[in-house]
């Protein structure tokens, strides 16, 4: 995923993107912990792709689209 993809969509569907990638990196880190996690780098790409889709809906925000 990169942020020109996200840039195109609207404020609800990054806000949806988001809680699904917060649902996905709990999952990931409960993994983690237990010892069950297969690829160590989900986590982190995860996260990266979480931030990406925050910093699209403060730009929105900035510009003063709806939030």
């Amino acid at each position: 995923m990169n942020a020109n993809e996200l840039r195109e969509q609207t404020a609800d569907e990054l806000r949806g993107k988001e809680r699904e990638l917060a649902e996905q990196l709990f999952v990931l880190r409960l993994h983690q912990e237990t010892g069950q996690l297969q690829k160590p780098s989900k986590v982190r790409e995860v996260k990266r792709d979480l931030a990406r889709v925050l910093t699209v809906l403060r730009e929105k925000r900035g510009r003063g689209e709806t939030p």
